[in-house]
């Protein structure tokens, strides 16, 4: 005769799909809250209120659990760039605002710290999402004033660069040198507003 504790939390059943969705978004507030470094398979666990051998069911291991983590974060952000597109009533403004938006990404949801730690430990290789995201922004931007494919992919390059800069260092080193933390992205973007005036000026865009 078995007994149930009526107090006792009862184990909540979720898809695969939502199952997985809930791991992700657990090690996605940890690694915003205290870096990649804390993304480990017990702290997940606990987080997502699972057992490892969920994660590990769904994942196969910890530096996997990272990578998926780091493909959503790049696919969420393409998904809000993609709706900038489609919303810009031209490229100056789709490039501002995606760039906002870029640098938001690595600094707000930690993307810099775990793109840097994948680099770190050899694993950003494998991150070949990169490229299909870059090519699906190309893809929707505003055709009538935007800058060529190829000049466009080399300004995202650049951004992402920036963005990854900023995002691990620029509140650490603007505070060092006694400055607001927001100063160097504020200089950052300020920089990349024109470069895009630039572009678009030689383009006819502006």
């Amino acid at each position: 005769m078995s007994i149930t504790n009526p107090s006792a939390p009862k184990r909540l059943r979720r898809s695969s799909e939502a199952s997985r969705e809930n791991i992700l978004a657990a090690a996605e507030a940890i690694l915003k809250a205290e870096g990649p470094q804390n993304l480990k398979l017990v702290e997940v666990a606990k987080a997502a209120g699972v057992v490892n051998a969920t994660v590990l069911h769904h994942f196969g291991s910890i530096d996997e659990l990272q990578k998926a983590l780091m493909t959503r974060m790049i696919e969420q952000l393409v998904e809000r760039i993609v709706a900038i597109a489609k919303g810009a009533e031209d490229a100056g403004q789709m490039a501002g605002q995606s760039t906002v938006a870029l640098f938001d990404a690595f600094e707000e949801r930690g993307v810099a710290r775990l793109a840097a730690w994948l680099e770190l430990t050899g694993e950003s290789r494998r991150l070949t999402l990169v490229r299909e995201a870059v090519q699906q922004v190309i893809s929707v931007r505003p055709q009538d004033e935007a800058l060529p494919a190829a000049a466009l992919e080399d300004f995202i390059l650049i951004c992402i660069s920036i963005a990854l800069g900023v995002g691990l260092f620029g509140a650490t080193l603007s505070a060092l040198l006694g400055k607001p933390e927001i100063q160097a992205r504020e200089m950052a973007l300020q920089l990349i507003s024109l470069q895009i005036r630039t572009a678009l000026s030689a383009t006819g865009g502006a």
